[in-house]
């Protein structure tokens, strides 16, 4: 089983070259401008229909399929059932640590009591979407 990385340090540098190449097209930027830590939204500029464009590239690239909703479905899989994920879109705590176990990439002060549902995706870095390749990639390894 795959177990996300929080550091380029940790990275498969082929397929982070291949991550990182496919932000650079989708965005009209260089490969020296998309590191692993960068910030998708706010930090590279991408729109969130971008994310369906890099989405697309990423599955071109990798022939692999991207589940959308996935890191939301990964961060649900840890919780008790009698434990909720929101409440009024506010994160619960365990949905938190959760999120934080699988996104390693994003700085756990980031993840704070709080935080609405609708700005998980302004956490989104390069290294969520190595991560998920990566992820992906194994399972496909696996059959």
């Amino acid at each position: 089983m795959f177990k996300p990385v929080g550091s380029s340090a940790e990275c498969d540098e082929a397929v982070l070259r291949k991550v990182r190449g496919s932000f650079a097209d989708a965005l009209g930027l260089s490969l020296d401008e998309v590191e692993f830590d960068s910030v998708v939204l706010n930090g590279l500029g991408a729109e969130s229909l971008d994310l369906l464009d890099i989405a697309f590239r990423l599955e071109r690239a990798f022939d692999i399929r991207i589940p959308r909703g996935g890191i939301e479905q990964t961060s649900r899989q840890g919780l008790d059932h009698d434990e909720p994920y929101e409440v009024g879109g506010v994160l619960t705590r365990a949905a938190l640590a959760r999120l934080a176990e699988a996104m390693p990439e994003v700085p756990a002060a980031e993840f704070r009591e709080g935080l609405k549902v609708s700005e998980v995706a302004t956490f989104l870095r390069v290294g969520t979407f190595y991560n998920i390749v990566q992820g992906l990639l194994a399972q496909k390894a696996a059959g």
